[in-house]
This record gives structure tokens, C-alpha cells and sequence, in this order.
């Protein structure tokens, strides 16, 4: 798996522990090993500027998804599909607003926002009331996995 995490955000970003995260997730979604994915951290007006570019909103958003090759998850007994998964644009400075207000901090808000974006990169939305269900109960399964394997080490 080739996962490039890449800070311009001017924030401290532990990028080991982003791509380890990245890779546990793609590995447990069953993404193909050769799969890439790009992560980037930028400040607020480059996010703002991308969410008015591509989502056509404005102002700064937490995290943006930019599928490339629209692979889905893997399924068992049969050999995922390779490709590039896409690009996650990261926003730290929202990231650290939001985790304050959950009460959980900047970390925990980065982690989520991660797992959030590569469910959506693999074909995850919440536009719906039963898609939003879905995938965030496939988001909060996958990090509270990621933080019991983290916490026991």
C-alpha cells in the first residue's frame, strides 16, 4: 500500500501514526495492498477555496474526498480490486474547533475525520438516513478498533 501523508497546514501532525491509521482501515475494508492514497493537511483558506471549487460551499470544511479509480471495499473470498483509492484533503485548524466542541480533541478529531474520508473515497455516503446509519457505524466500529489495537500496544 502506498499511503503519502503530506502537512501544509502549519499545525503539528503526527503523519506516522495518520498512515498507520490509513493503512489499518484500508486493510480492514479489504482495499487491495498496491492501492495508493494521498493525504494532504492544509490550512483554512486552501480547504475553503477546494470546498468552493469542488462542492461548490463556501467557507473552510473539515475534510474533502477525491476518489480516483471508485474502488469499493474487498470482499471475502475474492481478490480487491487495484487501483488508486483517491486524495483526503485535511483541515486541522476545523479539525481542532470540532474535536474541542465533541470534547475529545484535535487527535481523535483528525482520526475520525481519516476513517470518515477513506469510507467515502470506497463509495460511503450519508445523504440518506439509512446510508448515514451504515456508514457511521462502519466509521465508529473501525475506530474504536484501530484505538483498542493502538492502546494495547
Amino acid at each position: 500500500m502506498s499511503i503519502e501523508v503530506l502537512n501544509e497546514s502549519g499545525h503539528e501532525l503526527d503523519v506516522k501514526a495518520l498512515a498507520g491509521l490509513s493503512r489499518f482501515v484500508m486493510d480492514a475494508m479489504r482495499v487491495h495492498p498496491l492501492a495508493e492514497l494521498c493525504i494532504k493537511a492544509v490550512d483554512e483558506e486552501t480547504i475553503a477555496q477546494l470546498n468552493e471549487q469542488w462542492m461548490e460551499k463556501e467557507g473552510p470544511t473539515d475534510v474533502l474526498a477525491f476518489p480516483m479509480d471508485e474502488l469499493r471495499p474487498g470482499l471475502v473470498n475474492e481478490e480487491p480490486e487495484e487501483g488508486v483509492l483517491g486524495d483526503l484533503v485535511l483541515c486541522p485548524e476545523v479539525a481542532r474547533r470540532q474535536g474541542e466542541a465533541a470534547g475529545h480533541g484535535t487527535e481523535a478529531e483528525i482520526e475520525l475525520l481519516t476513517v470518515h474520508g477513506i469510507l467515502h473515497l470506497l463509495g460511503y455516503d450519508h445523504a440518506e438516513p439509512e446510508e448515514h446509519k451504515t456508514m457511521f457505524a462502519l466509521q465508529d466500529q473501525l475506530l474504536a478498533r484501530w484505538r483498542a489495537q493502538t492502546s494495547a500496544r
